[in-house]
C-alpha cells in the first residue's frame, strides 16, 4: 500500500470508528428505555444499554487510534449532547452526565497507557470507565445499585469480546506480514 492509500484508509478507519461510536450513543438510550433489563451473566441484569455502553468505551479507544485526540474529544461533546436529547426524560441527565464522566476519565486514563500497549490501554482505561458510567447512572437515573454487579459484568463482556478481536487481528496482520 501506498502513503495515498495508507491516509486514506485511515482517514476511512477513524471516520467509521467515530461514527460507530457516536451511534452507540443513541442505541444504548434506546435500549434502555424500550427494552428495560437483560440478562447479562451469572444471575445477573442490568438495563439492556449496558452492552452498547461497554461497546462505546472500547470504539472510543479505537477511534482516539484512528482519528486522534481532537476528533474524539468532539466526539465526545457531540455524545454528551446527544444522549441528553435523545434519552427519555427522566434518563436524559443521567444519561449525558454518566456519559461525560465516564468517556473523559476514560480518555485520561488511556492517554499516558497508550505508550505502553493498545491492548493494555483499553482494559484499564475501559475499567475506569466502566466503573464512572456504572456508578453514576446507576445513581442519578435510579437512585440505586441493585444493577451495579450486572452493569459491570455486562460491560466487561464488551471489553474482553473487543480485546480478544482485536488481538486476533493483531495475530492475523502479523502473519501476513
Amino acid at each position: 500500500m501506498n502513503r495515498e492509500q495508507n491516509v486514506k484508509a485511515s482517514v476511512t478507519a477513524g471516520s467509521v470508528a467515530l461514527v460507530a461510536y457516536i451511534a452507540t450513543i443513541p442505541a444504548a438510550n434506546l435500549a434502555v428505555t424500550h427494552l428495560g433489563a437483560v440478562p447479562v451473566g451469572f444471575g445477573y441484569v442490568a438495563p439492556a444499554g449496558v452492552y452498547l455502553v461497554g461497546l462505546a468505551l472500547v470504539l472510543r479507544d479505537l477511534s482516539r487510534e484512528a482519528a486522534g485526540r481532537l476528533a474524539v474529544l468532539g466526539a465526545i461533546a457531540a455524545g454528551i449532547v446527544i444522549s441528553y436529547v435523545l434519552a427519555d426524560p427522566d434518563l436524559a441527565v443521567a444519561s449525558a452526565v454518566a456519559f461525560a464522566v465516564a468517556e473523559l476519565a476514560d480518555f485520561a486514563a488511556y492517554e499516558p497507557l497508550r505508550q505502553r500497549g493498545l491492548l493494555l490501554a483499553i482494559v484499564a482505561s475501559n475499567a475506569v470507565g466502566i466503573l464512572c458510567d456504572s456508578l453514576l447512572f446507576l445513581k442519578l437515573a435510579f437512585n440505586s445499585f441493585d444493577y451495579l454487579q450486572g452493569q459491570i459484568l455486562g460491560k466487561i463482556w464488551m471489553t474482553l469480546a473487543a480485546v480478544a478481536v482485536l488481538a486476533l487481528l493483531r495475530r492475523r496482520r502479523r502473519a501476513e506480514a
